[in-house]
C-alpha cells in the first residue's frame, strides 16, 4: 500500500501517493474500499464527490496544498485540490469544513484543470 491510480478516459492513469505517516487509518479506509468509481463535480480548483466510505476525523485541517488528496469528513467525499476554492484566502486549496489528507498526486495536478466534473475510477497502485 503505497499509492492509488485515479483513471480516466481523457487523462489516462494518475498516480498520488499515500501519505501512510500522516493519516494511517483514512489511507487504511480508502484502500480497503478499492476499487471505487468516481463521479466528481467541480469547487472553484477541487474536485469533488461522494464515495461509499464513512472515516472520523483524523489530523483533520482546512488549508491544504495544491496536489492533496484528501478524505471531506462532513460528506463522505473524495477530494482532489489543485489551486483555490471559493473560500480561499490566497493561492493554496482550503476546504470549506474539515478534511483528513492522506494522498498527494504525483506529477502535476493541474492536469485536473481541464474538467468541469470528473468521472472514472480510483484502484489500487503498488
Amino acid at each position: 500500500m503505497k499509492e492509488i491510480i485515479i483513471e480516466n478516459e481523457k487523462i489516462g492513469e494518475v498516480k498520488a501517493r499515500l501519505l501512510l505517516d500522516k493519516n494511517p487509518k483514512t489511507c487504511q479506509a480508502i484502500w480497503d474500499a478499492l476499487p471505487l468509481k468516481l463521479s466528481l463535480a467541480r469547487w472553484g480548483e477541487e474536485l469533488y464527490g461522494t464515495i461509499p466510505v464513512e472515516i472520523g476525523e483524523e489530523n483533520a485541517q482546512e488549508d491544504c496544498e495544491v496536489g492533496d488528496v484528501a478524505y471531506w469528513i462532513q460528506g463522505t467525499g473524495f477530494c482532489i485540490l489543485f489551486g483555490p476554492t471559493p473560500v480561499s484566502k490566497g493561492d493554496k486549496p482550503r476546504t470549506v469544513s474539515p478534511v483528513n489528507v492522506f494522498a498527494k498526486i504525483e506529477g502535476d495536478p493541474l492536469i485536473f484543470r481541464q474538467f468541469q466534473s470528473f468521472e472514472g475510477v480510483i484502484k489500487r497502485g503498488e
